[in-house]
């Protein structure tokens, strides 16, 4: 009797083991199927997602062509406005997968503040980036001098101005820094000022010198008669006469004037025997 009883025990033992079992398996298959459409779900909304952002992107870009702004505003908006859509995609995929979006914005607020005041800087060049932009003391294309770093202006960008050196190197200077300190535009005029200094040998004819240099200047077209050009004797050196030369052309025309002059007035006083000078010293022997 007691035998069976056992038997009996160990039977109904072995068959709620086999129930649970069989529950606990299928809890797990209905979770992981549960999770594996969040899954599937995350991985549609960023597929579709990152195509909709970049038919945002594209027309967006396209209405900024349209109503003619400029570069550096441009590339500034669409950097911007990336990083929003890219933003709001990442909220999207992170509630489907079943993340409590308003806790995660708090814990996301809360790291911000420490995120903030350990990125500072890049704050700083973000709020230079909108003062660049406001304030425009240089856009695209303008050669700039500021900061240590001198080149063209490829791009205006959030925290980073992109500048092209003359020899092709590429440069990224913090807004910050740009917005804050001085900065020299050598494109913002339409006409700059070139100057030179001639020397010649003393006992050279000045009026002769200067009727040389204003026949070079007539005969180039790039140089603008106003305002007028000036020639004058700037000093007398201690193995020169120098005569300073100033003249206004175009901002674009300003390095091709500058180099063909120097080449130019080589040449000429050659062919009209005007002596450059020497750098000279004078000795005197004394007498017994």
């Amino acid at each position: 009797m007691l035998l069976t009883l056992l038997q009996a025990t160990a039977q109904a033992s072995n068959t709620a083991s086999k129930i649970n079992v069989e529950q606990l398996l299928d809890r797990l298959l209905n979770w992981g199927i549960e999770v594996g459409k969040d899954i599937l779900a995350a991985i549609i909304i960023y597929i579709v997602g990152r195509f909709i952002i970049k038919q945002i992107s594209r027309l967006v870009s396209k209405i900024l062509e349209k109503r003619k702004l400029e570069i550096s505003v441009q590339t500034f908006l669409k950097s911007l406005l990336s990083i929003l859509l890219n933003l709001i995609l990442a909220f999207a995929i992170i509630s489907k997968l079943g993340v409590e979006t308003t806790s995660f914005a708090a814990i996301l607020a809360s790291a911000g503040v420490a995120i903030g005041m350990a990125l500072s800087g890049n704050l700083s060049n973000f709020a230079g980036g909108l003062i660049i932009l406001v304030f425009k003391p240089f856009k695209v294309g303008d050669y700039i001098d500021g900061q240590g770093a001198s080149g063209t202006v490829k791009e205006i960008q959030i925290f980073h101005t992109i500048l092209a050196t003359v020899d092709n190197r590429i440069i990224y200077v913090p807004n910050g820094a740009l917005s804050s300190n001085a900065i020299t535009n050598y494109s913002k005029q339409d006409m700059r000022r070139a100057e030179w200094v001639f020397g010649v040998e003393y006992g050279e004819d000045y009026e002769k010198v200067k009727a040389v240099l204003e026949r070079i200047i007539a005969a180039d077209e790039r140089i603008l008669t106003t305002p007028a050009p000036f020639i004058g004797l700037g000093a007398l050196s201690a193995s020169s006469v120098d005569i300073k030369v100033r003249v206004w052309t175009k901002t674009e025309n300003y390095w091709d004037v500058y180099f063909d002059m120097n080449k130019i007035v080589y040449d000429t006083f050659n062919k009209e025997g005007i002596g450059f000078p020497f750098p000279q010293l004078t000795v005197h022997q004394a007498k017994d």
